[in-house]
């Protein structure tokens, strides 16, 4: 005898079968393209082949190519038996095409796409027996993978009606009530079960009042499923670019948000919600009507702006500061617009959130933190739907774990995930988000008939529409017994009942997002680096001469840069024509914050003058005094260079450094390079420029005796390259006589990265069981060999690609620098440098935005295990007790590491969804710094920093002697964070009082405490004031803790 449960779904079949019909494998099909007439569809379609399926049951067609279905339906009079005239018809399809149009007796009934794949055609509101209609779908399968028909089925649909229940309907009633007990009340299964066979069985009349008797029997059941909520909110992701341009997005945006504002007023229980400011600026500035309309819903509470960032960004590889920008113009919009601060951060889609995202967001006046995309894992399932977030700090937001979006509403579905949601939390309130996603589109009116009638049925949640908060609100106040909702979104009570997770949320897929279109990750580090830098040059020329500051200008690039920054963008997972519009953005950027730039620093230095010569000054933006080489292009010629302070000539070498790739012309310039010496912190030192005829020049163009060959040495490190690879084969740290390589290093190293349906997104897991053929060396040359600076070139051919890389040791360095020109030509391969160190480190450390953490080289956990490629911002560090090595980077992303081994991923070369991906030439920085101890003895933060913004040289204008000031200080400070583990991150006006001003700066070494407080210095008659958040409130002084990011007001005598 069957067991129960196969008997009671055989049940649940059998019911179906009296409403539902497949029909997936009677389409008739022809793969060729019609062009506009559907006459020959409707004359001819019933002689086409009819089509087959496949093993999925899937009707599919090769990719990039259109299929046309046809197919009549005549009402019978009865389906199995049951009668069905003056029922409601509908066709129930889902497709994968990237174009679907569904047409119902020659009339264009239906258009969808990739992410608009489903519908419930309605043929006819009551059908007659003997009725036909005549559907056609044509279908177009994307470029990039097979099209298919996933589903069609007919159902036919009655009112609900206790006496004459539907049987279709009951049905999904059976299964629903089966689901629960399954998941929550598995002991009562075998029961309740019995009891539905026993009525079935036994129970007398025709079909309606068998049923009706049989839910009479379930309704105590049904009592303690409605026992049970499902809160609704209406959603539609909408990707701001992707398989579509920013322009394409505007227009989804407005057809989306009529169609939410039209619904709702048929349906009035419908709420809402939205994240992307940057969107409603766009509204508001292109379609001011459409604005105040959604102004009016947001009022009346039917519309919610859940956002917390300016747009939903890629959160592994921008700045910490990025992201301190996306809160304060993301919240700062939604206070002024509509009248209130998001307190969750709506980020279902982004591709993993780094360790220190909860100190941010509860910095910006954000509570919850919410995602779905940790269900895409692809190796472990994450294990908490609500939890307690911490940072390393020790901030804690709430997590909450996203229902999937782009969802219809299907009973069905949501009682197998409302289940589950409750086994896991304990909680009957469970959150459902209906609305097609991904292109927007949003709830549609059949999902809201289908709520209204689910209502209605005793063995369904009880259905609530609701906006986030107050679902959390809810959530919060049942599971802590305290606090009626609306009290607060989430109280202490309840978030610190809940599980703790004290990580990174590292998505286990998607690993060449740190990688995949390089144009873009280094356009965004130099964009970050310039708005930093040009903020605080403006800031300092503001408060020394009275400059204006340029807000609206530099607040125009921050958001560009912003934009740039969302999770499909910058990650590189986009169309060719979505980097085309970015690329426009990243240049106005750059205009923008070089403009600012240059103006402060005329500012600064107008008044500057030397009797020696031309006033040349170096600057350093940091926070820290620095002593590097520095680069100054000047014409052709025999110069000096002068010490203001000591009026004394520097040596300095002349050099010429062209991009290898390129033919360029031969240069009428020159760059002269020389030792800056103690540059003091936010400041500069003077020097001068003087044409020097004579031979009594410091110039130094000799090179260095040495007796091997391809040697760098600067007294810091002894580095010496193979003459038959042109990799490293030793480095030796000077000062403690350690060779940091076991064997030979700076390997490039090719790899086959193919078989992935997200193919820019993804690295393929085996990757490392495919390599490509090595490295051919073609030339070694040395460019420069002088005291101060050793430059070897060195070219390699990979497959279709050229490398040209130059070691560069500059006098006093502690680290080599590997300038790297690519012309990549290759089709879906990975491009690793791998480092093969002498020590052995259980961890590796990264930078990640505002912090550091620490991952295991030995991983135990499958989900240690699932970490074998990881982001960093811009360094990655092993090291053991005694030694250690730190890769420094300017816009390279991506690590591997084992215990004696560290690799950098250099270049990806996808086809979808830009075929062109990465190919082309390519110039980018990262630098080799071995050290004693670890990263944080090392200073590695500042290193990585110095290596991202160098020393500054500038020359301005010409000075007239009697426009220049006599006491024109030869060097100064403007401002100094007198700790070694802070990092200054802003200085900037305030943005509610222009009279006062603040910085931003954060422990980047993990070693903070009350015992070092900070101590600023600065000669700009700015006086430390109270802390503040993200948003330049003020806020509660609490302890110091390491991580800390803290804000400070700066006061002035005028504020």
């Amino acid at each position: 005898m069957n067991a129960p449960t196969s008997i009671v779904t055989n049940l649940i079949h059998e019911l179906r079968s009296y409403t539902q019909q497949d029909v997936q494998m009677r389409w008739h099909g022809l793969s060729e393209e019609l062009g506009s007439s559907l006459s020959a569809a409707m004359e001819c379609g019933a002689q086409w082949d009819v089509m087959s399926l496949n093993e999925r049951q899937h009707i599919a067609w090769p990719q990039g190519q259109v299929v046309f279905l046809y197919q009549r339906f005549t009402i019978p009079h009865t389906l199995n038996g049951y009668p069905l005239e003056g029922l409601t018809l509908r066709l129930d399809t889902a497709w994968w095409a990237e174009d679907a149009q569904l047409y119902l007796n020659g009339e264009l009934a239906q258009a969808g796409d990739l992410f608009d794949f489903f519908t419930r055609l309605c043929l006819s509101e009551a059908v007659t027996p003997g009725q036909s209609f005549d559907v056609v779908l044509r279908l177009e399968s994307p470029k990039h993978d097979a099209g298919a028909l996933v589903r069609s089925q007919l159902i036919y649909e009655a009112p609900n009606h206790p006496i004459s229940p539907e049987p279709g309907f009951v049905a999904d009633e059976l299964q629903v009530l089966q689901y629960y007990l399954q998941t929550l009340a598995p002991e009562k299964l075998a029961a309740v079960e019995t009891l539905m066979l026993d009525e079935w069985q036994t129970s007398h009349g025709n079909l309606h009042q068998r049923l009706a008797h049989l839910r009479q029997r379930l309704l105590p059941y049904g009592d303690w499923v409605k026992q049970r909520q499902i809160h609704c909110v209406g959603h539609a992701h909408l990707d701001l670019a992707w398989l579509w341009p920013v322009a394409d997005t505007w227009q989804a945006a407005e057809r989306t948000f009529e169609s939410v504002l039209a619904l709702q007023q048929d349906f009035p229980e419908l709420t809402y919600t939205h994240s992307s400011p940057a969107l409603f600026a766009w509204l508001e500035a292109h379609r001011p009507l459409l604005f105040r309309k959604i102004q009016q819903q947001v009022k009346a509470g039917n519309w919610s702006i859940d956002a917390g960032l300016w747009v939903e960004p890629e959160l592994n590889i921008v700045s910490g500061e990025a992201i301190a920008r996306q809160i304060l113009y993301g919240q700062r919009y939604c206070q002024e617009k509509f009248g209130t601060r998001s307190s969750i951060a709506w980020l279902p889609d982004t591709f993993g959130f780094c360790a220190q995202l909860p100190q941010l967001l509860k910095l910006g006046g954000v509570e919850v933190f919410a995602t779905q995309k940790l269900r895409w894992n692809d190796t472990t399932q994450f294990p908490h739907e609500l939890f307690r977030w911490q940072a390393p700090d020790g901030s804690e937001i709430l997590g909450w774990t996203l229902p999937p979006i782009g969802t219809d509403f299907d009973p069905v579905q949501m009682a197998a995930y409302a289940a589950r949601w409750e086994k896991k939390t304990e909680s009957p309130h469970a959150c459902w988000l209906p609305g097609v996603g991904d292109h927007g589109g949003g709830p549609t009116r059949d999902m809201l008939i289908k709520a209204r009638r689910w209502r209605e049925s005793p063995f369904f949640p009880q259905v609530q529409f609701s906006t986030p908060q107050q679902f959390l609100e809810t959530v919060s106040s049942a599971l802590s017994r305290s606090n009626p909702p609306g009290t607060e979104t989430v109280s202490q009570q309840f978030l610190g009942q809940l599980p703790l997770w004290d990580d990174e949320l590292y998505l286990e897929l998607h690993r060449g997002c740190y990688t995949a279109h390089g144009d873009q990750k280094q356009q965004n580090r130099r964009g970050e680096d310039l708005l930093y830098q040009a903020e605080v040059w403006a800031t300092v020329a503001q408060l020394i001469t009275g400059q204006p500051y340029p807000k609206n200008r530099l607040e125009t690039a921050w958001k560009g840069l912003l934009f740039n920054q969302f999770h499909d963008i910058l990650p590189g997972s986009s169309i060719p024509e979505v980097f085309q519009d970015a690329n426009q953005e990243w240049a106005q950027v750059e205009r923008l914050t070089q403009d600012v730039l240059t103006s402060a620093l005329e500012t600064l230095t107008n008044q500057a003058g030397s009797a020696q010569g031309q006033p040349l000054f170096v600057f350093n933006a940091h926070g820290w005094p620095r002593t590097e080489v520095v680069d100054v292009e000047v014409p052709l010629g025999r110069w000096q260079i002068i010490n203001c302070e000591t009026d004394q000539p520097v040596d300095y070498a002349v050099s010429r450094v062209s991009n290898p790739l390129v033919e360029e012309a031969e240069s009428e310039r020159q760059v002269l390079s020389f030792v800056a010496n103690d540059v003091p912190a936010v400041g500069y030192r003077l020097y001068a420029l003087v044409a020097d005829a004579t031979e009594n020049t410091k110039a130094s163009s000799t090179e260095k005796n040495n007796t091997e060959e391809y040697v760098l040495d600067n007294g810091c490190l002894r580095v010496v390259v193979s003459a038959d690879t042109g990799e490293i084969i030793s480095c030796v740290h000077l000062a403690t006589e350690r060779e940091m390589f076991a064997t030979a290093a700076n390997q490039l190293q090719c790899f086959e990265d193919s078989g992935q349906y997200w193919d820019a997104w993804n690295i393929a897991p085996d990757y490392a069981n495919n390599p490509c053929a090595p490295a051919k060396l073609l030339g070694l040359e040395w460019l420069a060999r002088t005291a101060m600076r050793q430059r070897l070139r060195v070219t390699r051919q990979l497959n279709q690609s050229i490398i040209v890389q130059d070691y560069c040791l500059d006098a006093e360095s502690p680290w080599l620098k590997v300038e790297t020109w690519v012309d990549w030509q290759e089709t879906q391969v990975v491009l690793k440098v791998n480092f093969p160190v002498t020590i052995k480190a259980d961890h590796g450390t990264y930078e990640v935005p505002f912090g550091a953490i620490e991952r295991s080289t030995i991983p135990t956990t499958e989900h240690e295990k699932a970490k074998w490629e990881v982001p960093a911002l811009r360094w990655a560090d092993l090291s053991d007790a005694t030694f250690g090595l730190s890769i420094l980077t300017d816009c390279k992303h991506g690590f591997d590491a084992q215990p004696n081994q560290l690799r950098l991923t250099l270049l990806k070369a996808p086809l979808w969804p830009d075929p062109g991906c990465d190919r082309g030439h390519h110039h980018f920085t990262y630098a080799i710094y071995p050290h004693p101890g670890n990263w944080q003895t090392a200073r590695t933060p500042h290193q990585a920093r110095a290596l991202n913004i160098p020393l500054q040289s500038y020359l301005p204008a010409a000075v007239q002697p009697s426009d220049a000031s006599a006491d024109f200080p030869a060097s100064r400070s403007f401002l100094s964070l007198d700790s070694n583990h802070l990092i200054l991150a802003a200085l900037k006006p305030s943005e509610a009082d222009p009279s006062q001003f603040i910085a931003r700066y954060y422990d980047a070494y993990g070693v903070a405490s009350e015992q070092d407080p900070l101590s600023m210095t600065n000669s700009l008659g700015l006086t430390l004031g109270e802390p503040l958040n993200l948003l330049e409130d003020p806020l509660i002084c609490s302890s110091v803790r390491p991580y800390q990011i803290q804000t400070r007001c700066l006061y002035t005598q005028k504020s």
